[in-house]
């Protein structure tokens, strides 16, 4: 087993994580119903050093699909529920940036109230929370494979997160980390952006994997799933890309 951290802190207004603190994990729906593998990820990679986990069984959705299509009242019901499900935590850690962004910044946009403010901002993406709070860079991982990496707009725009999934990544054994071209440019996912303009969505997807296939990489990933659900569709759509794998970044973090 990997020792505990004893005590950390990250740059910036990062708080400290102090020994034996609870973290409650937030698992975002699609993860829940479509990629379950990517919450046991997470939940083994946090188990590493030690930290005990919650998972509030009552949690639901953070209220993000209602309030990107406008539907701020709607969104606001979803948000109290949230936030009754995870207020008894300190520390709230998600695998998704879109979600934690959501939480952590558009939560006091649809309710300015201090306790949904609160709550929002006590959510940490995964590798923000490994990087910038416990001060891990170096998982012990190994994934002898060719890797690029999206970087998604929520979490790279709205949480500042690139470089702590790039150091986690570079540190992984035997890893062939490949640079994708335009990494700033958006995948056209964007929730019900996608279905609301398909063909825009699809020009910036097409754009994406043509940057994806450039680096030669086998693998992509993300913090984002939800992004790499666009991407991944893409690729499986065209027989010249469906070797390439699109991998949440805490699967291979967990590798060995």
């Amino acid at each position: 087993m990997i020792q505990p951290i004893h005590s950390s802190s990250g740059p910036g207004d990062y708080p400290t994580y102090e020994p034996g603190e609870t973290v409650a994990l937030f698992i975002p729906c699609y993860i829940d119903q479509f990629f379950p593998q990517i919450g046991e990820a997470t939940a083994r990679l946090l188990t590493r050093y030690g930290i005990p986990l919650a998972y509030p069984d009552e949690q639901t959705c953070c209220g993000q699909p209602a309030f990107n299509s406008g539907y701020w009242e709607e969104a606001r019901g979803v948000i109290h529920h949230f936030c009754k499900a995870f207020e008894p935590y300190k520390w709230i850690v998600s695998p998704s940036g879109s979600c934690t962004a959501m939480c952590r910044v558009f939560f006091e946009q649809v309710d300015p109230d201090e306790r949904i403010v609160g709550v929002g901002r006590r959510v940490f993406e995964l590798t923000e929370f490994l990087v910038n709070v416990l001060g891990v860079t170096d998982t012990g991982a190994r994934f002898p494979h060719k890797v690029t990496m999206h970087s998604g707009c929520h979490g790279r725009r709205e949480l500042g997160i690139l470089q702590q999934p790039l150091a986690l990544l570079q540190n992984i054994r035997e890893i062939d980390y490949r640079e994708l071209p335009n990494i700033e440019e958006c995948c056209g996912f964007g929730g019900t952006f996608s279905v609301k303009m398909p063909g825009t969505s699809l020009a910036m997807g097409k754009s994406k994997v043509e940057n994806i296939v450039k680096t030669g990489a086998d693998v992509v990933t993300s913090v984002d799933i939800s992004c790499l659900m666009h991407i991944g569709g893409m690729l499986r759509r065209d027989k010249a890309t469906r070797h390439i794998r699109c991998m949440h970044i805490a699967e291979l973090l967990v590798q060995e």
